[in-house]
């Protein structure tokens, strides 16, 4: 009997001690990802820092280090070489990068929608009304939504003044029309007393997602749990922002120090009035959803506008395996 009790304490001794080593042992090291966002850090990135402010990353046991883009910043380039593993895309940027055979993958999407829009006066009625009129545009547009606008709209080269980023050529001239995001330049304008109107491209069809979630091939291969939980927990991190912005937009403004709160809480109605995450698709697939049907759409509109090659196999564009059966904000 004594030996059987002695048996039963050596036994229960080597069990707490077990337990206790694998109470000190060290937790599992989180996967370091980096995602590069495509502008200064602002309310459109909001999910993302949202996701990491609240913890989201973390439970998902990643460990993540938001990077800003901005004017001089090749998102492509960097993922490519490796310096990001995910970058802030774009539908037509990664169909382009795949007719020079970049392995570029979209696999999210933050806004269901683009959100370039039109400034205009407010004595402007409609898109339709600015054919022959000076519209300022970035050199950028003229392979993304001009030749949109020019199949819709019957507007001609000729009307394309530059836009440098400055306003003032828009607030001197009552004629002038330029393009803008809903919470930025009509923003400006407000602070200046200017009474505006901002059309979305989207509202008349035109068909790119916004602000996607952008990767590689390789990355797909090689680490798909990582692109798994990463695309998980940023759309998390979107509805959660739009529910409750603090902890996001504590981080937006520590890295950029130039954003305010009253651009911020701007920025964030726009989004919800224009139901940026949840609208199409995403009312009943759930925020993020990309559709093959939706990308479909863009290639078709690049092609016939001769802006793509149709060689190009816009099926490998985008891979929507990471989101068409999550369903955030549906649960």
């Amino acid at each position: 009997m004594a030996m059987k009790n002695l048996s039963r304490m050596i036994a229960a001794g080597l069990l707490a001690g077990a337990a206790l080593v694998a109470s000190l042992a060290p937790a599992q090291a989180a996967d370091k990802v980096t995602f590069l966002t495509n502008w200064f850090a602002q309310a459109e990135h909001g999910g993302f820092y949202q996701a990491k402010a609240t913890g989201l990353y973390e439970k998902a046991g990643l460990d993540v280090t938001i990077k800003m883009g901005g004017p001089q910043v090749n998102g492509s380039q960097l993922l490519l070489a490796g310096d990001t593993d995910f970058m802030m895309g774009y539908d037509i940027q990664v169909l382009k990068g795949r007719e020079q055979n970049l392995p570029l993958v979209t696999v999210a999407s933050s806004f269901q929608f683009d959100l370039q829009g039109i400034m205009v006066h407010d004595d402007v009625a409609d898109l339709a009304a600015l054919k022959g009129r000076p519209i300022l545009i970035a050199g950028s547009s003229r392979t993304t939504f001009w030749p949109w606008l020019r199949t819709k709209y019957g507007y001609t080269d000729d009307q394309i003044r530059p836009y440098t980023f400055n306003l003032q050529p828009f607030f001197a001239d009552k004629t002038v029309a330029q393009q803008a995001y809903p919470s930025s330049e009509p923003y400006q304008a407000e602070q200046q007393q200017e009474k505006v109107k901002f059309f979305l491209l989207a509202d008349g069809g035109y068909p790119p997602y916004g602000s996607t979630i952008v990767t590689t091939e390789k990355m797909i291969a090689d680490k798909p749990g990582v692109v798994e939980r990463f695309v998980k927990a940023s759309l998390e991190g979107w509805y959660d922002y739009m529910k409750n912005p603090a902890p996001g937009n504590e981080l937006i403004k520590a890295a950029n120090p130039k954003m305010t709160d009253g651009q911020l809480a701007f920025a964030l109605d726009r989004l919800k009035d224009m139901k940026a995450i949840d609208r199409g698709d995403a009312a009943t697939l759930g925020v993020g959803i990309i559709t093959a049907d939706r990308y479909r759409q863009t290639y078709d509109f690049l092609v016939a506008g001769d802006l793509l090659d149709s060689k190009v196999d816009w099926r490998k564009s985008f891979d929507d395996r990471f989101v068409k059966n999550l369903k955030v904000g549906l649960k």
